[in-house]
């Protein structure tokens, strides 16, 4: 199955997975890894669970806010890309930053970076995301 969520979707899904740990219901594996993602940022505990308050909130770079929810996801889309190892290599690059940085929670938001900078430039030149221009980067890191 192929998760692509809408915005609400992948915030209510956050906002729900945080809930269901806190309560301690079972919770579907992608769940439970969303739950663990949370877990390492405690600085987003507090807003996860109050979701009348943040649901429809803006995070705009220009105004110096950083995107919880987008920090979230890119964490969820690196971690499944490193265990279905797509694009190719990628797993490496994981290794290789995670022994250099020693925290595999570092190596996964330097990956976020160049995950960030493929995306930028896909919306900006109106293309696809290029998967090179991802790898080229992690190369660098």
């Amino acid at each position: 199955m192929f998760f692509n969520p809408s915005r609400d979707e992948a915030r209510n899904f956050l906002f729900e997975s945080w809930r269901k740990r806190g309560a301690g219901e079972l919770l579907t594996p992608l769940e439970d890894l969303a739950a663990q993602l949370i877990g390492k940022h405690p600085e987003y505990h507090t807003m996860l669970e109050n979701p009348e308050c943040h649901q429809g909130k803006d995070y705009l770079p220009e105004q110096g806010a950083a995107n919880p929810f987008l920090h979230l996801m890119m964490h969820l889309t690196i971690e499944e890309q490193i265990s279905i190892n797509q694009p190719a290599g990628i797993r490496a690059h994981f290794s290789r930053l995670t022994q250099r940085l020693e925290s595999e929670h570092d190596a996964q938001h330097r990956m976020m970076e160049c995950l960030g900078e493929m995306i930028w430039q896909a919306q900006r030149d109106r293309t696809q995301p290029d998967a090179a221009i991802y790898l080229a980067c992690l190369e660098k890191q």
